[in-house]
This record gives C-alpha cells, sequence and structure tokens, in this order.
C-alpha cells in the first residue's frame, strides 16, 4: 500500500484510523463510512510528543509496519520480536513489571516533521506502537506508557483492516483541522 501524503488526508475512499485520545476510542474508517470501533487505552501521562515522556503522540501518522501475522493470540513480543511465549496468569505472575506487548504489532510512523517525525518528538524512534494487552489492563482509560492499548479480538479486526501504509490520525477531541508544517516523504 502507498503511503499517503498529508494533503491527502483523511482520504476520501480509502481505510484509515482515527484515535481519540480524550474518548479513548479507535474508529475505522472506509472513507466517510464507519466499519468498526472500539475503545482504546492511551498513555496515562496524557499526550504529547517528546521522546521519553510516556505519552501518547498527536498528529497523522501512517502504520509502518504490521508485525505477527500468524503468531498465536496472546503471542508475547519483545523487541518486536516474538519470545515464544504466550501470555497467561502464570506467565505474568512470573512477570509482574513486564509491559505486555501481545498478539499483534502495528507500529506508528509519524508524518508531520518537527511534531511527530525527526528530532527528540520521532514516534517510530520512540516505538509508539498499537498493540494487544492483557484482559485484565482497563481499556477506556488512559494507562499505557505512549502506545495505544487493544483488546485482542479488536487487534485483530483493526491489524486486518489496517495494513502497512494506512493513515492514522490521533488528535483529542478536536474537530478536525488540516496539518500544517513541513512535510516528509515516507519513512
Amino acid at each position: 500500500m502507498r503511503t499517503p501524503t498529508l494533503a491527502e488526508l483523511p482520504p476520501s475512499e480509502g481505510n484509515w484510523l482515527e484515535i481519540d485520545t480524550q474518548k479513548q476510542q479507535l474508529l475505522c474508517w472506509q472513507g466517510r463510512s464507519l466499519i468498526h470501533e472500539c475503545l482504546v487505552s492511551t498513555g496515562e501521562a496524557g499526550v504529547g510528543q517528546q521522546e521519553g515522556s510516556g505519552q501518547t503522540p498527536q498528529g497523522w501518522h501512517y502504520i509502518r509496519a504490521a508485525i505477527g501475522d500468524g503468531l498465536p493470540e496472546n503471542a508475547v513480543f519483545r523487541g518486536r520480536r516474538w519470545t515464544s511465549e504466550v501470555f497467561s496468569t502464570d506467565l505474568a505472575a512470573d512477570y509482574p513489571t513486564r509491559d505486555w506487548i501481545l498478539t499483534r504489532i502495528l507500529w506508528l510512523c509519524g508524518l508531520e516533521t518537527g511534531k511527530n517525525r525527526g528530532g527528540n518528538v520521532d514516534s517510530q524512534r520512540r516505538y509508539i506502537y498499537i498493540h494487544g494487552t492483557p484482559p485484565d489492563q482497563p481499556m477506556g482509560m488512559a494507562a499505557s506508557h505512549g502506545c495505544i492499548r487493544l483488546r485482542n479480538h479488536d487487534l485483530l479486526t483493526v491489524f486486518q483492516f489496517a495494513l502497512p501504509g494506512t493513515p492514522v490520525w490521533l488528535h483529542g477531541g478536536d474537530a478536525y483541522v488540516a496539518p500544517a508544517g513541513n512535510f516528509d516523504t515516507p519513512c
């Protein structure tokens, strides 16, 4: 799939994702038609762009990579690689402080230079993902380390819908405003 330019966003016909950090909601759009919606959990530290902040970035992104296709539900990832573990309550008890990245990963890349791309605000270098989380983790409230967490059943739906190159708009309840600033070619 071709990576969109900011002038083409939001797409009038193609697939795209909207993540509202205020409502803690993800929407799957096909043009102007809503296809799927679900609750998410974004950064407990709020929204922001800075590396090391634990915040969820804002602005236009795209799916840079889709990782985990064909792996079992609850596959455990570290460094974007399957550990060969499958999450269970026993495994969680063995590693009580681990930030679990489960099932699939959709790795985000920013499209807005100086906002979510480049320097110390680069979403891809911050390793901002859409990923699965254990069933005991809250949805509908900010509780992550900056990524966007989903329930496995929702993540599997989104994973099939949002192929690499799919645009993603992260915002805090704002009405859509066309992006301003410098725009680079894709990551």
